[in-house]
């Protein structure tokens, strides 16, 4: 999992996704509209992105994509940050990772 805490040290918001998945584009969306500072890997267009993606597997985010770090922790998958966005915990989250400024 080095890879992928190197690829999160020090960044607020980091999501993995794919150019090709409708998931990981509603994701970023929605994290972006709220005018978040984050940092976007394409797994189809970074090297090394099959250690990348094992390393995913691993954290236990199954698909492998979206997956989304704040303040470099792990959060999940679209149902993880779809469900954090409805209780309204979202926001926080990206206010306490420096991400957003309210």
């Amino acid at each position: 999992m080095d890879m992928v805490l190197r690829l999160v040290a020090e960044r607020p918001v980091v999501i993995f996704s794919r150019t090709t998945c409708s998931m990981s584009h509603a994701i970023k969306t929605l994290i972006l509209n709220f005018g978040a500072n984050l940092t976007i890997y394409e797994l189809d267009e970074i090297p090394n992105s099959q250690q990348v993606e094992r390393e995913l597997v691993q954290l236990g985010c199954q698909p492998s994509v979206p997956a989304v770090f704040i303040g470099q922790q792990f959060i999940g998958g679209a149902n993880q940050v779809m469900s954090l966005q409805v209780t309204n915990q979202l926001v926080q989250l990206l206010i306490r990772a420096g991400a957003i400024w309210i």
